[in-house]
C-alpha cells in the first residue's frame, strides 16, 4: 500500500510540475525545462554559444538534405511529462508525425539525436553532463552529444545505447577539439563535428 501511495504523489507532482510549466510565463532571454522533478530555468547562450550551434545547425542540414531528417533549434522535446529544450537536435521533416497531443513540441519518441552546447559554469556542466544525460537516457533518445569548452580546452561527447530503466548511456565516446566527432548511427549516422564546427582546442 505504501509504495502505491509513494507512486501517485510522483505522477501528481509530475502533473502539477507539468501544468505550472505550462502556464509560466517565462521572461524573455530564458528558458524553462522539466529535469528531475524540478522546473529549469536557464538563460540563452552566448555569442560563442550561438555560433557554435548555427554552424552545427548548418552543417546538419547539408549532411541530412534528402533524408527525410533536419536539424532544429530550440524547441520543446517531450517525454511522458518532462520537458526539454535541447540547444540543436534532429527531427522528421514531417514534425507532425512526432507532434505532442497538446501541440506544445515534439515527442521525444521520434528525435533521434540531440546536441547540448555548454553554457559557462559549474550548474550549466552539472545540467548537461549529468541531469540531461540521465533524462535523455530514460527518454530513450538514440544520440546525444555534448560540446564543451571548458572540458580540457574542448572537447565533443558522443553517447549511444540508453538503457531507459537506468537511465545511462552504454556507450561514450569523448574526442577533444582539433580532431573528428563522427556520429556512429541514425539518420546522422557519418556526420562529422570537427574544428570547422567547435574550433581548435582551447588555451
Amino acid at each position: 500500500m505504501s509504495a502505491l501511495v509513494v507512486e501517485e504523489t510522483v505522477v501528481n507532482l509530475d502533473q502539477q510540475l507539468w501544468q505550472a510549466w505550462k502556464s509560466m510565463d517565462v521572461p524573455e532571454g530564458f528558458r524553462a525545462e522539466i529535469i528531475e522533478g524540478t522546473i529549469t530555468l536557464s538563460p540563452t547562450g552566448g555569442t560563442r554559444h550561438f555560433s557554435v550551434n548555427r554552424r552545427l545547425g548548418r552543417a546538419l542540414y547539408d549532411h541530412l538534405r534528402g533524408s527525410g531528417y533536419g536539424p532544429a533549434q530550440d524547441g520543446n522535446v517531450i517525454a511522458d511529462l518532462k520537458v526539454f529544450i535541447p540547444d540543436v537536435f534532429v527531427a522528421p521533416d514531417d514534425v507532425e508525425e512526432i507532434e505532442h497531443p497538446e501541440g506544445v513540441g515534439v515527442l521525444a519518441s521520434g528525435v533521434p539525436m540531440v546536441v547540448e552546447t555548454v553554457s559557462p559554469g559549474a550548474e550549466a556542466r552539472k545540467r548537461d553532463h549529468v541531469l540531461k544525460r540521465g533524462a535523455y537516457a530514460r527518454a530513450g533518445v538514440p544520440v546525444y552529444v555534448i560540446i564543451d569548452d571548458y572540458d580540457d580546452g574542448g572537447t565533443v561527447t558522443v553517447l549511444t545505447s540508453p538503457d531507459p530503466e537506468r537511465g545511462v548511456y552504454a556507450s561514450s565516446t569523448r574526442i577533444p577539439y582539433g580532431k573528428e566527432a563522427v556520429i556512429p548511427e541514425g539518420p546522422a549516422k557519418g556526420f562529422v563535428i570537427g574544428p570547422g564546427i567547435t574550433g581548435e582546442l582551447r588555451g
